[in-house]
């Protein structure tokens, strides 16, 4: 039986505690937990009101490049409990958003590409699912127990209003859109199931998403939960309710401002400023848990995940302009999970003058497939967890990247494109797997030197193969390491007199046959359409997968924008994250 659900008014809230952040470049020295003050250049971060101490360690560290110092990882604190998170494909287009408390919003998607879409995963990894664009979504209201209308000329007249306390299994909370941004936040902290999720639909109204602003936002006075000043719409970590979240989706929201100089108001009505690491997305405690179609930008973190999370999809999303300007300590995405899933995304660049990542990770059951990542001070940023759950998961040692295309601009950042391993003091830590990294294509126009893979240590390794690495500064301005660690290279194309490393190589690169030349034969890379002309040297030429990456082959592609398709098969693969139709 479905029950619509009309609501009143909406009220206030206040919540409690702030969490750690992380860092990454400078010099570092060790970080603070516990309820207080940070210490150390490797800025850590305290656990506000004290009522736990900050899960995880501040850390100095050398390490070369903008590696360095680093506090308290993505941990969690306030006073809950561990959870998880994850699910399942998403899409959806974004284009211009509003700025500080403006209105405007990001542009609905359209859907899929031409092709059926792959089977499903129930959480992180799993089979892809290309995604369905906002102005169609995958949700039929008459599956779900209870709707719940909010918006103009609906008895919900915003998510305030929403009693986000009480959520039952089988419950569709749909946003509709407006002209104005919606000034709430709020927190998801209910257990669904696999048949009876929750979910938080927005609405697109004349093709645009509706927008939610942390500027000025009010919080539900019945919510009780941690952290109010590290997010604006948050997933598990409550009192009221309280939780555990499972099988939670967020999905075709506009969602933005949440740095500092903004401010929201508390439970007592005074004005309180979001923290540096505040998030537009931020998941502190779940399973299961789906970020899909959402635009998310204007925040300190795009996206946060703690430790206490599992089992996340992140799918569709557009993931761009986040960061604070001259700080390297936040980043367009940040997360630390029990299985992670990132797949159809288009990051774009952090805001301008911020110094952060533009994907960074410390999760266990990594998988990074069919996103387009475009600057930011490292592409990719892959590094240890400070936390034994995660470390000793099988998955941890194992990170998979594929069908990704990565673009380095002239000028953004580190001329790093993949760093893998730690960025702490405690070794002991660091990932010291294998990176799967097949199948991508990454361009770099810097006018200096490009170096495609960091590891952190000799006992980090990389099994590179089939991906299309290009470079317009001449061949000999593109080096595969930075040093360190046992890379293997097959089948990728490469620009003629590449080299092994800018640096001192103390690790290995073991060369087992590459396609070389001056182009790799895109169809017209000023206008970074990456696929591949006839006559290319990378048509046919990819070669088999590694043995451990035999349970993630290559399916789909990714389509601009979020989007994707089931990559052709004419039974001669191509190289790089384009297969020529």
């Amino acid at each position: 039986m479905r029950a619509w659900l009309f609501l009143g008014a909406t009220a206030l809230l206040g919540v409690q505690g702030c969490s750690g952040s992380d860092s990454e470049g400078g010099s570092g020295g060790t970080g603070g937990t516990s309820g207080g003050a940070a210490a150390g250049a490797g800025r850590a971060s305290s656990a506000g009101n004290g009522t736990a101490a900050v899960a995880g360690r501040g850390a100095g560290g050398s390490g070369g490049g903008a590696d360095g110092g680093r506090g308290a990882a993505a941990g969690r604190s306030g006073s809950g409990t561990t959870g998880g998170s994850g699910a399942a494909g998403g899409s959806g287009g974004a284009g211009a958003s509003a700025g500080r408390g403006g209105s405007g919003g990001a542009t609905a998607g359209t859907g899929m590409a031409a092709g059926e879409a792959g089977e499903s995963g129930s959480g992180a990894g799993g089979g892809a699912t290309a995604p369905t664009g906002c102005d169609a979504p995958a949700w039929n209201a008459a599956d779900f127990d209870t709707v719940i209308e909010v918006g103009p000329g609906q008895d919900a007249t915003t998510p305030g209003a929403v009693p986000w306390e009480s959520l039952t299994p089988g419950t569709l909370v749909r946003i509709h859109g407006r002209p104005e941004p919606y000034q709430d936040k709020w927190v998801v902290n209910s257990t669904g199931t696999a048949d009876r999720p929750i979910v938080v639909l927005g609405v697109p109204e004349d093709g645009k998403l509706p927008v939610i602003s942390g500027d000025g936002a009010l919080t539900r006075s019945t919510l009780e939960y941690w952290n109010e000043d590290r997010g604006i719409v948050k997933v598990g970590g409550s009192d009221s309710p309280g939780g555990p979240a499972a099988y939670v989706t967020i999905e075709c929201l506009d969602i933005t401002n949440g740095r500092p100089g903004i401010s929201f108001s508390a439970a007592d009505g005074t004005s309180t400023e979001y923290t540096e690491n505040a998030a537009c997305l931020y998941l502190e405690d779940g399973s299961f848990i789906t970020l899909r179609n959402n635009s998310v930008h204007g925040c300190g973190n795009g996206i946060f995940a703690s430790s206490g999370s599992s089992e996340v999809l992140v799918t569709g999303n557009h993931v761009y302009d986040n960061g604070n300007v001259g700080s390297i300590y936040e980043h367009n995405s940040y997360t630390e999970a029990l299985g992670i899933t990132f797949e159809f995304n288009h990051y774009g660049p952090p805001c301008d003058g911020c110094d952060g990542n533009n994907l960074k990770d410390r999760s266990a059951g990594t998988v990074i497939r069919y996103n387009w990542l475009e600057a930011g001070n490292r592409q990719l940023d892959l590094v240890e967890s400070d936390f034994d759950e995660l470390v000793d998961d099988p998955r941890y040692h194992q990170t998979f990247v594929y069908g990704n295309v990565l673009v380095e601009p002239d000028g953004a950042g580190n001329s790093q494109i993949v760093h893998y391993g730690g960025d702490g003091d405690d070794e002991a830590m660091f990932r010291k797997g294998t990176l799967y990294f097949y199948a991508n294509t990454v361009v770099s126009t810097r006018g200096g030197n490009t170096t495609l893979f960091r590891c952190s240590t000799e006992e980090e390794s990389v099994d590179a193969r089939n991906n299309v690495v290009s470079v317009t500064a001449g061949g000999d301005t593109l080096a595969i390491s930075a040093g360190m660690g046992a890379i293997a290279l097959a089948n990728n194309w490469l620009p003629s007199d590449w080299v092994d490393t800018h640096d001192q190589l103390s690790g290995s690169i073991d060369d087992q046959g590459n396609v070389t030349g001056s182009s790799p034969g895109f169809i017209d890379a000023a206008a970074q359409d990456f696929s591949l002309a006839p006559g290319s040297a990378c048509l046919g030429a990819a070669g088999p997968l590694a043995s451990g990456a035999s349970a993630h082959p290559v399916e789909y592609e990714y389509v601009r924008d979020q989007s994707g398709k089931p990559r052709a098969d004419d039974g001669e693969p191509d190289i790089g994250a384009y297969e020529a139709e």
